[in-house]
């Protein structure tokens, strides 16, 4: 056996090991049998129906999905921001700001909900929903900042420069050019902060107010009494759901990107068609 088969049946026994456990919540949320083993007895919904009307786990989605939609959309637009001026400009502190904005992904995530959580008790400010969007802006922001560089530096700067010598503002440069050309890291940033926010649970448990609760704290309360059913379907709506998201995700940017594409030639065909006609 050559080395790269071996190389190849390693892979494969790696990914099985990492994806067998989520196999098996998702085919035990549709065990007939109350309490989840193998053999399956039977197929059933009953465990969905049973989730669906859970106030305390629908009430725990909604606010997930509240917290991640306001997480990605400040973190995008503080990203996108920040990476351009980390890209496009030189100023003082330059370099110190952006180790700072990329600490958050080097500090591990308990020290730093622990460092939060003391510097509100500091500044005796109590907890509420608006300060754990912030912790979940603080740890989410540097994936924007490092995604929307690594477009922007591929993007040349005398395409904008030819903007606007044709007359375009600055802001309309930037809305008419470079954020057609980034839209792609731009998108993939926000999904990225909205799957971390969705997912978080160690930070949570150290910002949340009394009473708010999110999916995880939600599957971490529940566990501490029993592995319900419930718990495994709704482990297999989260993976259903962050699996769903990218991919819905990756074929509207392609869509997109494919009008443009038809867009641009359809305007290179009128003008190739308009100077043979001149001609």
């Amino acid at each position: 056996m050559s080395g790269w088969s071996l190389i190849r049946i390693a892979t494969i026994l790696v990914y099985l090991f990492l994806f067998a456990p989520v196999a098996v919540v998702i085919l035990l949320a549709f065990n007939a049998n109350q309490f989840g083993g193998f053999p399956i007895e039977g197929f059933s919904l009953r465990w969905f129906d049973a989730l669906w009307n859970n106030d305390a786990i629908v009430r725990a989605f909604k606010t997930s999905l509240l917290l991640g939609l306001l997480t990605s959309a400040v973190s995008t637009t503080l990203g996108t921001l920040a990476a351009l001026a980390m890209v496009r400009y030189d100023f003082p502190g330059k370099r110190t700001i952006s180790t700072l904005l990329v600490a958050p992904i080097l500090i591990p995530e308990v020290v730093l909900a622990v460092a939060l959580l003391l510097f509100l008790q500091f500044l005796s400010m109590p907890k509420s929903f608006g300060l754990l969007l912030m912790g979940h802006v603080v740890f989410t922001l540097p994936f924007v900042v490092l995604v929307v560089q690594a477009r922007l530096v591929s993007i040349r700067r005398d395409v904008e420069e030819a903007a606007m010598s044709l007359g375009a503002t600055p802001i309309q440069t930037f809305f008419e050019i470079t954020l057609p050309l980034m839209l792609p890291a731009v998108m993939a940033g926000m999904l990225f902060s909205f799957t971390i926010s969705f997912d978080d649970i160690t930070g949570t448990l150290f910002w949340k107010p009394g009473g708010v609760e999110t999916v995880p704290t939600q599957i971490f309360a529940m566990l501490r009494n029993s592995i319900s059913p419930e718990i495994n379907a709704l482990g297999a709506v989260m993976v259903i759901f962050t699996i769903a998201l990218p991919l819905v995700a990756a074929s509207v940017s392609r869509v997109l990107s494919m009008r443009k594409i038809r867009a641009s030639n359809r305007t290179n065909n009128r003008a190739n068609n308009s100077s043979e006609q001149t001609a």
